[in-house]
């Protein structure tokens, strides 16, 4: 067997139970790993991430539909409102950002404030209040739309920005890790499908690593639904710290690679 098919198989299955109790689907994290190990070109990395969600994310949502936990409305208006943005993002990807140079400066530019954001909000956190309301129809609409379109660029589902964002307002990570990662699941499918129709009008390597993205995909498919079954077993305060101490280190070692 292809050393590739392992690696791709094992780091999808550890990102995704490492990640998938805060309600990311774990794609950007596998980026990096696409990009410098397993050797997948870009841009055909970003359909290959939203495959790998694809395939990864029943796992944890049928856990999390087990408990209860997508009951509510937010999963839907955050599906609602990310769709369109994940299919301009895809478009935006193929025709104005194919090189690897600029694509590993977006890369840390995502990632480096991110990993920031993450560990501060850890160090100094918000108070929760029970309850806390969710942001006005409008404020939300515009969030979602502009984590789809990134989400369509970088084929990481737009879970790792929501989450984040949803938790400085104080709500509890045990609901939005829900809504967030149907999200992901549902913009992933529509941003493969995009990319799909769009590598019929591209030169480039545009269509996703089919082997590789269904492979890493089993193995999100295991570690999300283990990482969804323990969520409420695990130090909220320590995995947000390794969550965005992961993040910044890649977005610092992308960002001295690039310049």
């Amino acid at each position: 067997m292809d050393w590739t098919i392992l690696a791709g198989l094992a780091a999808g299955l550890l990102i995704s139970l490492v990640t998938a109790p805060v309600g990311v689907s774990g794609a950007v994290f596998l980026l990096p790993v696409q990009l410098s190990v397993l050797g997948v070109p870009s841009p055909a990395v970003t359909p290959t991430n939203l495959l790998f969600n694809v395939v990864a994310g029943p796992g944890a949502l049928w856990r999390y539909r087990r408990d209860g936990a997508l009951r509510g409305g937010l999963a839907r208006r955050l599906v609602v409102w990310t769709l369109p943005g994940v299919v301009a993002g895809a478009a935006i990807r193929v025709f104005a950002l194919p090189g690897p140079d600029v694509f590993r400066i977006l890369v840390a530019a995502l990632l480096l404030p991110l990993g920031t954001w993450l560990c501060l909000r850890t160090l100094r956190p918000v108070r929760r209040r029970p309850g806390a309301a969710e942001p006005s129809a409008p404020a939300l609409a515009v969030l979602a739309l502009a984590v789809g379109v990134v989400g369509g660029v970088y084929g990481i589902g737009g879970g790792s920005l929501l989450g984040p964002v949803l938790a400085a307002r104080g709500m509890a990570i045990a609901r939005i890790a829900p809504a967030t990662l149907a999200a992901t699941f549902t913009t992933s499918v529509a941003g493969a499908a995009a990319y799909a129709v769009l590598a019929a009008a591209s030169p480039g390597p545009v269509a996703p690593d089919w082997p590789l993205g269904v492979v890493c995909g089993l193995g999100g498919l295991v570690g999300g639904y283990l990482g969804a079954q323990l969520q409420h077993r695990l130090p909220e305060r320590g995995l947000r710290l390794l969550l965005g101490t992961l993040a910044a280190a890649l977005g610092a070692l992308y960002a001295a690679r690039a310049l």
